[in-house]
């Protein structure tokens, strides 16, 4: 969600559940910036073209908010996921839908999950409850991920490669969209 010159990094952990994880938040020096709600986001594609070219573009709905996000192929790190990234806000998320249709997408994947967003300095945490886990996502630079790690009691042991379409695809099962 947040990034510096379009390049979103960030890093994904596996957790337990994330109501233990808001105290050692607030230890670490995060701050709460949206509380728990429900996140839908849509993948939009012309039959397989983004997906194959390691691309993606996304529609959100969070907390009143809509956004549109193009995001290109990932930057191969066996832990962190370094991608291009756009991202802007949408005044009319059903208008801009329907631009998309216009210009010939569809919606291929649709994902709901729960979510919160914590913030330190640059440094964003994502606490997220999906049907198939709960996970922390930390987004910044790559050194302050991995400082915040310990804090938060967090081992690359836990860490989560596989993005969330593919988890929720895995999780829906075979013939899934």
């Amino acid at each position: 969600m947040k990034h510096t010159g379009h390049i979103e990094i960030e890093m994904k952990f596996r957790i337990g559940a994330t109501g233990p994880m808001e105290p050692l938040l607030e230890a670490a020096g995060f701050q709460r910036v949206h509380p728990r709600g429900e996140e839908v986001s849509v993948l939009w594609d012309r039959g397989a073209e983004l997906r194959d070219q390691g691309c993606a573009l996304r529609t959100r709905r969070y907390h009143g908010m809509a956004r549109v996000t193009w995001k290109g192929a990932k930057v191969e790190d066996p832990f962190l996921k370094i991608r291009p990234e756009v991202e802007t806000g949408v005044e009319d998320a059903d208008a801009m839908e329907g631009i998309l249709t216009a210009l010939g997408f569809r919606p291929s994947l649709a994902m709901r999950k729960f979510r919160s967003v914590w913030r330190r300095g640059e440094l964003e945490a994502c606490l997220d409850e999906a049907p198939f886990g709960a996970f922390l996502e930390l987004e910044g630079a790559p050194e302050a991920i991995r400082a915040a790690m310990p804090a938060l009691g967090l081992g690359e042991d836990q860490a989560e490669t596989r993005s969330y379409p593919t988890l929720f695809q895995l999780h829906a099962g075979p013939g899934a969209p």
